[in-house]
C-alpha cells in the first residue's frame, strides 16, 4: 500500500475497549506515524473515527511517555522513579517473585489485568499463559459484561443474537442503558438511518445521555429499578394479549412460570418502583409488541446495580415472547461476540493451572490487599497490566491504601504514570497499537480487525506478548507459545477451519484488514426465526435448569477456561427484580445520611481513563463535572459551576457542579475516567461499592448512595 518512498500506509485497528473496534490507516512518513485516519472500505466503521481517536498520532508521541524500564526511588504513590536496563527489572521481577513463592506460596502473586487492549494477542488474556505456567492465583476478571453474559447463556444461550448492522431493517428500537454517541458511535449511525426511514428510537436511561436526547421517546427509570420496568412489560404482554402464542409455544422453555413471576408487575406497581407511569409503561408494550422488526439494544450498564442481570434476564426474554426473532432487524443485539472462532485455550493455557488453584476477583482488589477477603497466603506480589484500578475499579481508597504497602511488591506495564502506576516498584514501558502487530475481535460486530506494526516503538517500548516472552525467558519457561512472535501467535490462536472463517486467510487480512464473519447477510438474517437456540433445550429459556443448578457461575467470552473455577449458590431459574442495594427505598438508613443516587457513565471524551492525562482530551471533555437537578441543587446552597464534594463512607472527591433537567431530582452523575493525580481528592469510583451484583460476579457501579455539599 505504498504512497511514495518516503510515505506508507498500515492497516490499523483501534486498541479500546469499545463495541466499535474501528478499522484504522495508519500513514508513516520516514518513520514517523503522522496520520490515522478510518479505513472508509470497512462495511461498519465507514472511515469515521471517534473523538477519542481521531488524532491518534499525537497520543503516540505525547512527551510524557513511559519509554523505559524505571525503579521507584521515593515513597509509594509519589510517582519518583529512575530508569534502569530491561536485565535490571527482569532480574528484580524474577527475584522477587522466587523470593514470595519460596515464603508464602505461588498464589501469593496475583496478575491484575482487563481491556486497556482488547487484542486476541495483546489483549484481555495475554499474560494468562505465563501466570498459569507460573502457578500464581487465577485472576477473575468481571468488571463489565460478566452479568449481563450470565443473562444472555441462561436465557438464549451462546448465540451472536441480533446483527447490529441489521438494524436497517428496524421499525421500532429500544436502546436501553447505552449512551451510543458516546460509547458505541458506529452503530449508532446505524440507528439514525433507521430513524430516517420511519424507525420510532425508544432511549431508556436514567438521564438524559447525549443518546437519549436525539431520541424519539425517552423514557427515565430510577436507577436499579430495570427489573420492575421489564417485569411490567413481560406482564402488559402476556396479560393484554400481545405475545406470538405459536412462536412462545414452539420456541420457549417455562412460559407458564414466567406468567406467575411477572402477574404482580401491574403498570401501577412498577411504576410506584421506577417511576414510569404506568400509562406510559402500556404504550411502550404496546408499541414493541405491535410494531414489527423490533430491536432491542441493551447497555452493559443494566447490569451495574445487585438487580442488573435479573433485568437483563426479563428483558432478554421480550423478543421471544412477540416473536420479534422472526424479523430481519428484529430481536436483541447483546454481544455479538460469542461464536468468534479463537482458541482461547491456547491463548490462556487453562491446562496450566495447578490444581486447587484459586481464583481472585480483581473487584475485590482493595480487600485483597488490605488482608480483608480472608485470603491464605495473602497477595504479597501483584502486576498490573492492560489496566489502571486505582481510576477505574471499586472503594479505589482502599485499593490505594493496599498499594502503599511496603511489603507488597508491585510491577505496572503502562504507557504513562497513571494513577495506578505511582505506586509500582518496577514502572515497564508498553508500546502503544501502531508499534506492534495484534488481531481485534469485537464485542460490538462481526469483523475481526487486523493491526499491522507500523512504526518502531519508541525508546525501550515492548509490545505485552514481547514482555511475555521476556518473563518467561527469565523464568526458564520453554513452551512453544512463548517464542512464537505476534503473527505466529495469530495464526495459531484463530480457528481457520471454523465454517465462519470461510475464505479468510492472513494474505486477505493483510491486503484488506478485516474479514466479516460468515453468519449471513445483515438485511436478511434471521438466527432465530425458528427458535434453533444454543440452550440445553434449543428454546428460549425463560425458566432456567442451568441458573438453578450450576449456581453463581462467570461469563466471560473465555468462560470455558475458568468455569471450572466458579460455583456458588443455585440463581433464581426465572428473571425478576431485584432491589438495589443503595436506593431510598430499600436503605432508608443509609439513604438519611446520603440520599442521592450516583450513576458512573462512561466519558464522551475519555476511554475508561484512557486520555484523562491529555490536556486537549480534558478540554474536549471538560472538568469533573457533577449534574445535579436544580431541586437538589437549590435544597444545598449550589449553583452552576460551583466546586461540590461528593462523598460517602467510602470515600470522597470533587468536581463542578451542573444544575440541569437532564438528571432527575435524587439523581447525580459523574462520568468515569478522571486520574485522581489530576483531581482533587480523586474520582468518581472512589464512592463505588466493591458488592457484587445478582450473577456474574458483576459490578455495582450504580448502585451507591452519596451525599454532595459544597466544598470547604
Amino acid at each position: 500500500m505504498a504512497a511514495t518512498a518516503a510515505s506508507t500506509t498500515k492497516l490499523g485497528a483501534c486498541p479500546h475497549d469499545c463495541p466499535d473496534t474501528c478499522s484504522m490507516i495508519y500513514t508513516v512518513e520516514d518513520g514517523r506515524l503522522t496520520g490515522v485516519r478510518g479505513n472508509p472500505d470497512h462495511p461498519m466503521t465507514r472511515g469515521a473515527l471517534c473523538t477519542k481517536v481521531h488524532d491518534f498520532e499525537r497520543h503516540h508521541y505525547n512527551p510524557d511517555r513511559v519509554l523505559y524500564p524505571m525503579r521507584r526511588t521515593g515513597p509509594k504513590g509519589s510517582g519518583q522513579f529512575t530508569r534502569i536496563s530491561w536485565a535490571e527489572a527482569l532480574d528484580t521481577i524474577h527475584d522477587r517473585f522466587q523470593e514470595v513463592i519460596a515464603t508464602h506460596g505461588r498464589e501469593a502473586i496475583l496478575p491484575y489485568n482487563y481491556l486497556g487492549n482488547e487484542g486476541v494477542v495483546q489483549g484481555l488474556t495475554v499474560g494468562d499463559a505465563f501466570f498459569n505456567r507460573l502457578g500464581a492465583s487465577v485472576a477473575e476478571k468481571t468488571f463489565c459484561g460478566s452479568g449481563s453474559c450470565t443473562a444472555w447463556l441462561l436465557t438464549v444461550g451462546p448465540t451472536n443474537g441480533l446483527d447490529p448492522m441489521s438494524f436497517t431493517q428496524s421499525k421500532y428500537i429500544i436502546i436501553w442503558g447505552c449512551n451510543s454517541i458516546s460509547t458505541n458511535i458506529h452503530h449508532w449511525h446505524v440507528v439514525k438511518e433507521a430513524q430516517r426511514h420511519g424507525a420510532k428510537v425508544v432511549v431508556i436511561d436514567p438521564y438524559r445521555s447525549r443518546t437519549a436526547k436525539e431520541a424519539d421517546w425517552h423514557l427515565m427509570p430510577r436507577p436499579g429499578t430495570d427489573g420492575a420496568l421489564a417485569m411490567a412489560l413481560i406482564h402488559c404482554l402476556i396479560n393484554g394479549n400481545l405475545i406470538d402464542r405459536d412462536y412462545v409455544e414452539k420456541h420457549t422453555l417455562g412460559f407458564d412460570a414466567l406468567k406467575e413471576r411477572a402477574a404482580p408487575f401491574t403498570p401501577e406497581y412498577a411504576a410506584g418502583i421506577c417511576g414510569i407511569a404506568a400509562e406510559d409503561i402500556r404504550m411502550l408494550a404496546h408499541e414493541y409488541a405491535t410494531t414489527r422488526n423490533a430491536a432491542i439494544r441493551p447497555g452493559v450498564a443494566v447490569e451495574r446495580s445487585a438487580g442488573g442481570a435479573q433485568a437483563l434476564r426479563a428483558i432478554f426474554s421480550l423478543p421471544a415472547l412477540t416473536g420479534a426473532w422472526k424479523d430481519p432487524g428484529g430481536g436483541i443485539y447483546q454481544m455479538p461476540l460469542w461464536e468468534f472462532p479463537v482458541h482461547w485455550d491456547r491463548v490462556c493455557r487453562p491446562d496450566w493451572i495447578p490444581e486447587g488453584t484459586r481464583a481472585v476477583n480483581v473487584l475485590k482488589l482493595g480487600a485483597v490487599l488490605n488482608g480483608e477477603a480472608g485470603l491464605n497466603p495473602g497477595i504479597h506480589a501483584l502486576m498490573v497490566y492492560n489496566a489502571n484500578p486505582v481510576s477505574n475499579s471499586t472503594e479505589t481508597a482502599s485499593i490505594k491504601k493496599g498499594l502503599a504497602r511496603e511489603d507488597l511488591f508491585t510491577v505496572v506495564s503502562e504507557h504513562f504514570v497513571t494513577d495506578t502506576a505511582r505506586y509500582a516498584d518496577i514502572l515497564l514501558p508498553a508500546t502503544m497499537a501502531a508499534e506492534h502487530d495484534d488481531m481485534m475481535f469485537s464485542w460490538g460486530h462481526f469483523f475481526f480487525t487486523l493491526n499491522q506494526k507500523a512504526i518502531e516503538p519508541p525508546g525501550e517500548t515492548v509490545s505485552n506478548a514481547e514482555l511475555f516472552r521476556r518473563l518467561a525467558q527469565r523464568f526458564g519457561f520453554t513452551d512453544p507459545q512463548f517464542s512464537m512472535s505476534e503473527t505466529e501467535l495469530m495464526e495459531w490462536y484463530l480457528d481457520w477451519d471454523s465454517p465462519k472463517m470461510a475464505g479468510a486467510s492472513m494474505a486477505h487480512f493483510r491486503a484488506q484488514g478485516w474479514y466479516r464473519l460468515d453468519v449471513g447477510d445483515p438485511e436478511t438474517r434471521t438466527p432465530h426465526a425458528e427458535g434453533n437456540f444454543p440452550t440445553a433445550s434449543g428454546k428460549c429459556e425463560f425458566y432456567s435448569e442451568a441458573a438453578a443448578a450450576n449456581g453463581n457461575f462467570v461469563a466471560p467470552p473465555f468462560r470455558q477456561m475458568y468455569e471450572a473455577m466458579q460455583g456458588g449458590e443455585p440463581l433464581d431459574p426465572l428473571p425478576g427484580y431485584v432491589p438495589a442495594n443503595e436506593r431510598p427505598e430499600t436503605n432508608g438508613a443509609l439513604a438519611a445520611r446520603f440520599p442521592l443516587n450516583i450513576v458512573s457513565p462512561k466519558s464522551h471524551g475519555f476511554l475508561n481513563s484512557q486520555y484523562a492525562n491529555e490536556t486537549h482530551k480534558i478540554a474536549k471533555q471538560g472538568n469533573q463535572a457533577i449534574l445535579i437537578n436544580p431541586r437538589d441543587a437549590g435544597g444545598r446552597a449550589i449553583t452552576e459551576g460551583a466546586l461540590v464534594r461528593v462523598f460517602n463512607d467510602r470515600g470522597t472527591f470533587h468536581g463542578e457542579a451542573r444544575v440541569t433537567e437532564d438528571v432527575p431530582p435524587g439523581v447525580v452523575v459523574a462520568s468515569l475516567g478522571y486520574w485522581h493525580a489530576l483531581n482533587r481528592d480523586g474520582a468518581v469510583n472512589v464512592v463505588s461499592s466493591a458488592t457484587y451484583g445478582g450473577m456474574g460476579h458483576s459490578p455495582t457501579f450504580s448502585d451507591n448512595l452519596v451525599e454532595v455539599h459544597l466544598a470547604g
